[in-house]
């Protein structure tokens, strides 16, 4: 259980924040998959990553830890050990479906398993191409969920359009097409998160991206390559940095800076929403390291307007959608979030949850197959808020009770070191200025 209270200071200070999740993911993959040793640095030790390397151990891969955030993986040219039993991937559904990506391409059979959050989300998206490339999937749960069986071999390329925009799929398909024979080609009509195609070249796979004659946005990888071991160092999270940006942004006076946060083109779209509500950004690009940009984000408080959030940018902010449904309840204005579905089959109904819990806090809000419209300008009231078991409802929602009169109280709040073990932490120092 985690309790908020009303504060009425600005916000100033500066930030580091946790290193990007998604990127973690993909280095330790990756690394596991490369000819050599593998330095990384602002590894993020949440529960989600954590999984991920507990799996590569159970596949015969040598971690070493020295330190938070500081490992070394030893890769094993793409050739993993058949685990002594199925392997347990938590709340991580990048866990499940990137490693059943890589399990496909494996000359032994493996089961993967998640918890009960996990085990209602989709898998039917990663096990219709893979068997199409002649691996073996079978999700044996209800409604095509996990556990999730892999029979893996010897795979053909493949030419696929995803038919909902997700980098999970891509990413599963980009690792299974690094060990099949021919050239893979993945169309994404909507551009989504690149993370896996960047960290790739990183590790000098000759990976090429283009648009095609329609527009559709085109990935070309010819298998098998080998991955060359390279050293990484992972930006902070600008998922992470969403939350604070938004506290600051809604709050007249603040004043926050946000240090070394990972900038890559297709994960700012929360940047572009914030500037259009009236926000005042400012973006220091410094540099770019494995591929990745990264730099300093000043945010500086004023009043919000409610905008429109639909169409292309929706999987550039899928992550980022629960908070700034909470920037639009303290905005002025309307706030209308379209063609958003893909909120219904995260850790929870991610639509429905926040509109019961918006609801609970005195906003006014209507919930629609595909989105919400948020009536800002209603002044929140403190609430028992249920987090769903879903880290970014609990995170946003300790947001908006910084904001509500009285008391918030969220409860079952564990699931937040899924994704930010630091965050209580933060929020102390937001409740303290």
């Amino acid at each position: 259980m985690l309790q908020v209270h009303h504060t009425f200071s600005p916000f100033r200070g500066t930030l580091t924040l946790p290193g990007d999740k998604s990127i973690s993911h993909r280095a330790a993959l990756l690394g596991a998959l490369s000819d050599g040793a593998c330095e990384i640095t602002g590894f993020l030790e949440s529960g989600d990553s954590l999984a991920t390397l507990y799996a590569l151990e159970r596949l015969g891969i040598t971690i070493e830890h020295h330190g938070t955030g500081h490992l070394v993986i030893y890769g094993r040219r793409g050739f993993l050990e058949k685990p002594q039993a199925p392997i347990y991937c938590g709340n991580s559904g990048t866990t499940m479906r990137l490693l059943a990506g890589l399990l496909a391409t494996q000359l032994f059979s493996t089961q993967l398993l998640g918890d009960a959050s996990l085990s209602k989300r989709p898998m039917q998206r990663i096990v219709e191409p893979l068997e199409a490339m002649g691996a073996s999937l079978h999700a044996i749960g209800a409604n095509n969920c996990s556990p999730l069986f892999i029979q893996g071999g010897p795979l053909r390329a493949l030419s696929y359009t995803l038919p909902v925009a997700s980098a999970q799929v891509k990413s599963a398909l980009l690792l299974a097409s690094l060990f099949a024979q021919g050239e893979t080609t993945i169309v994404e009509p909507t551009l989504c998160r690149d993370h896996t195609e960047r960290m790739l070249r990183a590790f000098q796979v000759e990976c090429i991206d283009s648009y095609n004659a329609q527009g559709a946005h085109e990935i070309r990888l010819h298998g098998p390559q080998q991955l060359k071991a390279c050293n990484l160092q992972i930006p902070g999270d600008i998922s992470s940095a969403a939350f604070w940006m938004v506290a600051a942004a809604a709050r007249p006076g603040s004043l926050l800076c946000l240090k070394k946060v990972g900038l890559n083109p297709t994960r700012t779209g929360v940047l572009k929403v914030l500037q259009r509500m009236g926000a005042k950004i400012t973006i220091n690009l410094t540099k770019e390291i494995n591929q990745e940009p990264r730099g300093d984000i000043i945010v500086e408080g004023a009043t919000l307007s409610g905008v429109l959030i639909e169409g292309e940018e929706i999987p550039n902010v899928i992550d980022e959608l629960p908070i700034l449904a909470i920037a639009g309840a303290l905005a002025q204005g309307t706030t209308l979030i379209k063609d958003a579905q893909e909120l219904r089959h995260k850790e929870t109904d991610r639509l429905a949850a926040l509109a019961n819990n918006l609801r609970a806090m005195n906003a006014s809000v209507n919930e629609h197959p595909d989105g919400l419209t948020i009536c800002g300008g209603m002044p929140l009231q403190g609430a028992i808020i249920p987090s769903y078991g879903d880290h970014r409802i609990a995170m946003s929602f300790a947001i908006a009770g910084l904001f509500a009169e009285g008391k918030t109280r969220i409860e079952n709040t564990e699931c937040i070191s899924t994704s930010y073990p630091g965050f209580e932490l933060t929020l102390k120092q937001f409740e303290e200025l």
